[in-house]
């Protein structure tokens, strides 16, 4: 699997490109919000050739759907998120104020939901998902097993997590459930964050503050 990230200016929040051999694609977090960023991601595309399969969001903040409405535009494409999120749609332009901008760009509606065990498929590739609540009620983890590649969105990050004090988060539950769901996974296994540096969950389990007082073996 070809692994493409982008780390667009607004936020800033890195997005990221999924594509094989057979050209099928997914997008990951489209963060694109000026016109540069739209046009380097849509060239990005259309000299590789790719076909975008899914549009997936591993949460519905602000900062990480910047791009649902352009992706809908050029592609036709609607996102996938948990349901749980939903109601961050809502608000896109109160958010947009609150940061010192206008949205002008209405809020696609979800094009399908996504739950904990579902799987995604494009070309040769599967993403498994995970629900890890406490950033956000919604927030999902998608997990190339074959490949060993995590993308965690505001979750966990490299020597962090996310924050848990906006509408909906909870710190307990965010600890709990890394610990739950991506702590098992392989140490090996690749994080790729929704904002800063990739880690390793085996770097995460050994050196990560949050989880000092935790035995995570």
């Amino acid at each position: 699997m070809n692994i493409q990230k982008f780390e667009f200016n607004m936020f800033p929040v890195n997005s990221y490109v999924l594509w094989d051999d057979t050209k099928e694609a997914v997008v990951i977090d489209p963060g694109v919000f000026f016109d540069t960023e739209k046009e380097q991601l849509k060239k990005f595309i259309a000299d590789n050739g790719l076909k975008i399969k899914h549009l997936l969001n591993t949460h519905l903040h602000l900062d990480h759907i910047l791009g649902n409405t352009f992706m809908f535009q050029e592609y036709g494409i609607k996102a996938e998120a948990s349901q749980d999120d939903e109601y961050w749609l809502e608000g896109v332009a109160q958010q947009g104020r609150m940061f010192g901008f206008e949205v002008n760009d209405e809020p696609v509606p979800l094009g399908k939901y996504l739950k904990e065990g579902d799987q995604i498929q494009f070309g040769n590739q599967t993403l498994d998902i995970f629900q890890v609540p406490g950033h956000s009620p919604g927030s999902l983890v998608f997990y190339n097993q074959a490949t060993g590649d995590a993308f965690s969105g505001d979750v966990l990050f490299q020597g962090s997590v996310g924050r848990a004090d906006l509408q909906g988060g909870n710190f307990t539950a965010l600890k709990e459930n890394i610990i739950k769901k991506l702590f098992i996974l392989p140490d090996e296994t690749v994080v790729h964050a929704g904002h800063g540096p990739s880690t390793t969950i085996g770097r995460e389990k050994k050196y990560n503050p949050f989880f000092t007082d935790v035995t995570t073996h």
